[in-house]
């Protein structure tokens, strides 16, 4: 399974283009990225992505469009596990009180809720 720890940092930005679009050509990643590189640089980068097994290309038209090989959720279930591994020591409830405990952030009472309920979900069954 591709590893998207292993991207660089332009890698991750392409691949950011990509989950949010669902899919784009050389053109729409260039109007995205930042001090964007040549279209002969991005087409290299994907190629490269498509090396690591990040992305599939399909021809449409005279184009081709770049998507990534996996999900979004999935993707992003790898990014948070490996964050919470990573800075929280593997501990869920770290993160979760680190997160919740933001200053910045305020919680409608039906995300709090469903939360809960989701934790009571999970004791149900057996985690």
């Amino acid at each position: 399974m591709p590893d998207s720890n292993k991207l660089s940092r332009r890698e991750r930005q392409i691949m950011d283009i990509l989950f949010g679009k669902g899919g784009a050509t050389v053109l729409e990643i260039q109007e995205k990225l930042p001090d964007p590189p040549t279209p002969m640089a991005i087409r290299r980068m994907l190629q490269i992505l498509e090396e690591k097994s990040q992305v599939v290309r399909r021809k449409v038209g005279r184009e081709f469009v770049y998507t990534p090989r996996q999900t979004r959720r999935r993707a992003g279930m790898k990014a948070l596990s490996h964050v919470i591994e990573t800075f929280f020591g593997g501990s869920l409830e770290d993160a979760l009180a680190a997160h919740l405990g933001r200053a910045d952030r305020a919680y409608a009472k039906e995300e709090l809720e469903r939360m809960a309920r989701l934790i009571e979900e999970s004791r149900k069954n057996g985690n």
